[in-house]
């Protein structure tokens, strides 16, 4: 029977709402694990500069004041109503707000850049509903457009958001399991805790970080429900101790206790702003992981469970110490009543696990990003769930981690310490926040500068306010997260320089079509059977590399690719846009550049599925160029420039098929309604390769010789050729040059991952050119 139209409405409404209230259960455990666990924690740190000695409760309710306007203004309204806007076609986080910026404004980091990469979709679809640009905006764009040293400022901003998110994935699970297994103190004698507390949390730590190969999909079941048990279990306790020793705590909302309390407490009012701070840990979450959830299943999650759960558990414990003021020992569980201790540690020690597998697994995502836009050194990225994207695993990354969060943990041994740190790494990620977000209002929202300047004054003096609290105490453990920070940095810095020198030898060295081709007569270069795929960096030009090899060696392949992989500034690029063929020379040398794109945050694998598809592409080039079926961009005006986009081989419904069948298949296969190019007979081939081939629109007698020599070519085999680049200072460049390029690349290079593409590959098909590069 059919619905009436408003029937079916209603039932696809219903649909909707119970996908969305499914993520927004799903989000409690992916994205809110760090920030439900903070009152484990807050009060201990924040009282620590002994504030509290007070008959009045001033200092108490004062301190509640500043946790719940705190927690009002930084996540709820600057998060949930103004940066969750701010998605990059979807994605969040750091390089979210750069990308879009690049896109806007032309800053780009990526050496290898197109005009070609601005007519991608998700770059079309930026201008869609927005408001015409601003005189200033414009003047302001034009300003970055011409000033590297402002697109470097930018860079740099964004990666120091990006190495504090990293330190912080070093301090957060240490401070979590640190503190929820601090209830011990409470069932043991003091001398026996102190031995007992730093083995039991490095035996979790070490549990947590062992489990992360398996990946998240086996027991990510149960995050949810864990975080969920933990807030209604802080919010129950929040309100028995409300009711049973203050019910009058909510006096506390009225911001004239925040200033009371500066006002009396002068200084260590404001030094304890550093303990306060950290009610706010994790809120960068709800951006960082906005691309597996939807902006409204995030706010939903917020508002309605985590936000009232942490007021009425930061409230709970307030109306506890205002009645015992128990100033040297105000940590959560002594809020706890004592038949209840010994459960809530167990749920506390779950939901510490739960919020440090959250900021790991972001830890995980910002460097595959950085290293995607070559601003850290290759890694090997292991994708942990075939299912949902985004999960994967860093080998390297997650044994780095562990090792310095042990070392944290074992060289603090106290939450005090450990929380000065987390607190400076978290406000300063806050911080560039905000000042990409004010750029995002002007260049990309095209909105009034007096908005920008509004969120940067209004967000930016509060979070100063805490930053300054927070570098203050460099020296009671600080300064661990500027170290941490400095080393990643200088890191990132030194492997993103080595690469943009690299990208401009190739570019000063490479060569033209027309040396190629004039080589022939004087060398006597053969071609011999097969495909030759010869990777580099170029997207116009032969590398160096190349000549290199081709002078020593004059022979290569009948049909020769030259194969450039890369990412452009945007999370997605869909398949249907994944690929830009073009010839190189005339179409009989059968010589071609294959350029793959993908987004920042896309799944790049190399085994055969691309082989085909990167042949299957070439294949539709061809057709489409005798058909003139294909969108053609051109990049610099010149000929050997002009490349046609081409999806993948699922993209296109009536395209070209590539099929591998046994001989005896072949020969007794019956009529197809389409057309087969078959390749020639060959002495025992195994497999016989075949292009299957729409009969409309009909190809000429040209394209179809051109496809059945790619066909026999690639029935012959692939060969990769790679380069293997040694970097070296020029002489007579100066010492901080040599010891960089020298010392510090050729260091992270050699203790790097090669690219994937030298793992997958069969060694018996692959060669490798050696070269240095004097730079």
């Amino acid at each position: 029977m059919d619905l009436e139209p408003g029937v079916y409405q209603n039932h696809a409404k219903r649909e909707s709402w119970k996908t969305l209230l499914t993520l927004a259960y799903q989000s409690l455990g992916v994205v809110y694990g760090d920030l439900s666990i903070s009152p484990l924690y807050v009060y201990k740190n924040t009282f620590a500069e002994d504030i509290g000695h007070s008959e009045t409760n001033e200092e108490i309710y004062g301190v509640l004041s500043l946790v719940f306007w705190t927690l009002t203004l930084v996540p709820l309204l600057k998060y949930v109503f103004i940066v969750l806007r701010a998605d990059d076609n979807g994605e969040g986080g750091t390089f979210a707000l750069y990308s879009l910026l690049c896109r806007h404004a032309r800053v780009s980091s990526l050496p290898n850049c197109q005009v070609a990469d601005e007519e991608l979709s998700e770059y079309k679809k930026e201008s869609i509903g927005l408001a015409p640009e601003t005189g200033f905006g414009s003047r302001l764009k034009s300003t970055l457009e011409k000033h590297k040293v402002l697109q470097r400022f930018l860079l740099v901003l964004a990666l120091i958001g990006a190495c504090m998110v990293i330190g912080d994935g070093v301090l957060t699970p240490a401070i979590s399991v640190f503190s929820a297994i601090s209830g011990l103190e409470l069932s043991m004698s003091k001398e026996h805790h102190k031995y007992v507390e730093v083995p039991v949390a490095c035996v979790i730590l070490i549990g947590l970080f062992a489990l992360q190969h398996y990946g998240t999909h086996r027991i990510g079941f149960l995050f949810a429900p864990i975080v969920l048990t933990w807030l209604l279990c802080i919010s129950a306790i929040g309100i028995y101790n409300i009711f049973h020793w203050n019910p009058h705590v909510y006096r506390a909302f009225s911001p004239c206790y925040v200033y009371r309390f500066l006002r009396k407490t002068q200084s260590k009012g404001w030094m304890s702003l550093g303990g306060i701070l950290l009610c706010i840990t994790g809120s960068e979450a709800m951006f960082a992981d906005l691309g597996h959830f939807s902006q409204l299943s995030i706010k939903i999650a917020f508002t309605s469970v985590v936000y009232p759960a942490l007021i009425l558990a930061y409230m709970g414990q307030a109306a506890y110490l205002s009645k015992n003021h128990l100033i040297e020992n105000v940590g959560f569980y002594v809020s706890v009543p004592e038949n209840l201790r010994w459960p809530v540690l167990v749920i506390a020690v779950l939901a510490a696990v739960v919020g440090s597998q959250a900021i790991i697994t972001g830890t995980f995502s910002i460097i595959k990003q950085c290293s995607a836009l070559g601003c850290f050194p290759k890694v090997k990225i292991v994708h942990t769930s075939s299912k949902v994207h985004g999960r994967i695993y860093i080998p390297e990354i997650n044994w780095v981690l562990m090792l310095l969060c042990l070392a944290v943990t074992v060289g603090f041994r106290d939450t005090k310490r450990l929380g000065n740190a987390s607190g400076l790494a978290v406000i300063t990620v806050m911080l560039v926040t905000t000042c990409l977000m004010s750029l995002i209002i002007v260049l990309c929202w095209h909105l009034n500068v007096l908005l920008a300047i509004c969120f940067v004054f209004f967000f930016g003096t509060i979070e100063a306010l805490y930053f300054s609290a927070s570098i203050i105490k460099f020296h009671e453990g600080a300064w661990v997260a500027i170290a941490l920070s400095f080393i990643f940095m200088a890191s990132m810095h030194v492997w993103y320089y080595g690469t943009v020198k690299k990208y401009e030898f190739d570019v000063q060295n490479k060569v033209s079509i027309n040396w190629l081709l004039s080589l022939g007569p004087s060398l006597g270069i053969v071609r011999v059977r097969g495909i030759g795929l010869i990777h580099t960096d170029l997207v116009s030009g032969i590398p160096a590399i190349f000549s290199h090899f081709v002078t020593n060696l004059p022979a290569f392949h009948q049909v020769l690719v030259f194969l450039c992989i890369k990412y452009v500034p945007v999370p997605h690029v869909k398949p249907e846009e994944r690929f830009l063929v073009g010839h190189i020379g005339p179409k009989e040398f059968r010589l071609y550049r294959c350029i793959v794109r993908y987004g920042y945050r896309d799944i790049h694998k190399d085994d055969t599925e691309f082989e085909n598809d990167l042949v299957c592409s070439i294949a539709e080039f061809i057709r489409s160029g005798s058909t003139g079926s294909k969108e053609t961009v051109e990049d610099l005006g010149k000929d050997e420039d002009k490349m046609t986009v081409v999806g993948m081989c699922s993209t296109h419904a009536d395209g070209i098929r590539i099929s591998k069948d046994d001989v005896s298949n072949i020969e007794s296969a019956g009529t197809s309604e389409l057309r087969e190019i078959k390749s020639p007979p060959a002495i025992q081939p195994r497999k016989r390769v075949r292009f299957v081939v729409p009969e409309s629109p009909k190809i000429d007698t040209t394209a179809r010789e051109e496809l059945q020599e790619l066909m026999e070519a690639r029935e012959a085999g692939i060969a990769y050729i790679l380069g293997h680049t040694y970097m070296k200072a020029k002489q007579g460049s100066s010492m901080l040059k040599k010891l960089v390029i020298n010392y510090g690349y050729e260091f992270l290079r050699r203790n790097s991952r090669a690219e994937t593409y030298a793992f997958s590959h069969p060694h018996a098909s692959t060669l490798e050119v050696g070269m240095v590069y004097r730079v």
